[in-house]
């Protein structure tokens, strides 16, 4: 008996922390109602540009590394591929929706250490910022091979540079 109120109690406390937890996405996803339906995935992309294996990570609200948007599969962390196309970009997520980011939507891309629970080294995450109608997001990607990351990271800020504004999008 001594042994079995102090493993009770340690279960209770278990399953009211998971039951918190579930509360508290729930509410994440009822407040993030409002971010849209994300653009479909193009049934023939053609040829990519660049693409890379690796880890997607997550999506955020733009500046707020630790606001991980959870509606549409965003939050979820995942093995994927990252393809760079001249008309958007498309993260091929195992387990997971496809994410596809048209050009236009694009903003910026930079290299950093971390987001949403994900900390690795100086610059190794590659961080895509985009806009998806009154939302600013960032996406972080990390390859498996480093090499891969510069070639992305280039192709990257080609395609942005390249792309019309997002004025449109964004309503600015």
């Amino acid at each position: 008996m001594e042994k079995i109120l102090p493993g009770l109690a340690m279960l209770a406390i278990i399953a009211v922390v998971f039951v918190l937890l579930a509360i508290g996405w729930r509410s994440r996803l009822r407040r993030q109602s409002d971010v849209g339906q994300l653009p479909p995935v193009p049934a023939e992309p053609g040829e990519p540009i660049a693409g890379a294996e690796g880890q997607y990570v997550a999506t955020t609200t733009a500046g707020d590394w630790l606001d991980r948007i959870a509606v549409h599969g965003l939050g979820i962390r995942t093995t994927s591929t990252l393809e760079v196309y001249p008309h958007g970009v498309l993260f091929d997520r195992s387990g997971a929706p496809a994410i596809y980011i048209p050009a236009a939507s694009l903003t910026g891309v930079r290299q950093d250490s971390g987001m949403a629970g994900k900390f690795v080294e100086k610059d190794g995450l590659l961080v895509l910022s985009w806009v998806h109608g009154s939302h600013e997001l960032d996406s972080g990607f990390r390859t498996r091979r480093a090499a891969d990351k510069d070639r992305l990271f280039e192709a990257l800020q080609e395609l942005i540079s390249s792309a019309p504004a997002a004025d449109a999008n964004s309503g600015k």
